[in-house]
């Protein structure tokens, strides 16, 4: 009995709607990005407004998917580049065809640029290279739509030992515990803190609150000689030193 999986040669045969699709021409969007990367590989970033830059981001996470329109989407509904990638999972989820792949995706690009701002400032005096701190900080922080505390440990030299996010609050709220911070430092041997919050507002401006805990702390560390650099306050709007404003 002949072989019908089998053409004339013994090779096997293809379906002929597969052959179809075998043989069809690639998608449109194909010619798309290949150009796309080449503009990047040519002028970088700059080169590229935030929606194709975020197209350059989605094409792993929807490799047969034309992802022009989904970028486009992303940015009406969020603002910008930076609004997109620190957007939380749920809210990102909202928008059709998001799902895990491209949620994953956009996490990793937020990770990655943390990871290397935070690796420009590790083994460096942490005063000498204020900037680039604060830049990181706000980074971090400033987009988050809950409160977040966390403390810089630095040594005796001002390098960064350790940064912890301390406890994670609500959009107007975190609590602080003075007494874990400063013991938090003792077990790292750090000779000097920065303390940082975020306000989800937007605004920066130091709180009463925030001001009294502040005080809180630097009484406590100093009598065990832990130095409190300052306490840094971010958001959307620019952030507020409380050094700076002489409110410690």
């Amino acid at each position: 009995m002949p072989d019908r999986g089998k053409d004339g040669d013994g090779d096997t045969a293809i379906p002929g709607d597969q052959q179809s699709f075998l043989e069809a021409p690639a998608p449109h969007h194909t010619g798309h990005r290949q150009r796309l990367r080449a503009r990047f590989r040519k002028g970088g970033g700059e080169a590229l407004p935030d929606y194709e830059l975020l197209e350059l981001v989605l094409f792993r996470a929807a490799p047969r998917r034309d992802t022009k329109a989904l970028a486009k989407q992303l940015i009406a509904r969020f603002g910008s580049f930076a609004e997109v990638v620190n957007a939380p999972g749920p809210r990102l989820k909202e928008i059709k065809d998001v799902g895990d792949a491209v949620v994953t995706e956009l996490k990793l690009v937020r990770t990655a640029a943390l990871r290397l701002m935070r690796s420009q400032i590790m083994q460096r005096p942490a005063l000498s290279t204020w900037n680039q701190v604060l830049d990181y900080l706000r980074a971090a922080q400033s987009y988050e739509h809950r409160e977040q505390f966390r403390v810089l440990f630095l040594d005796k030299r001002n390098q960064l030992i350790a940064d912890e996010v301390q406890q994670q609050g609500t959009v107007d709220h975190t609590p602080v515990y003075v007494r874990e911070v400063v013991k938090r430092a003792l077990e790292l041997s750090a000779t000097a803190i920065v303390l940082v919050h975020n306000h989800p507002s937007g605004d920066p401006t130091p709180s009463r609150v925030d001001i009294d805990v502040t005080k809180q702390i630097v009484a406590a560390a100093k009598s065990l000689g832990i130095s409190v650099h300052d306490h840094i306050i971010v958001g959307r709007e620019g952030h507020a030193s409380l050094k700076a404003l002489r409110l410690i």
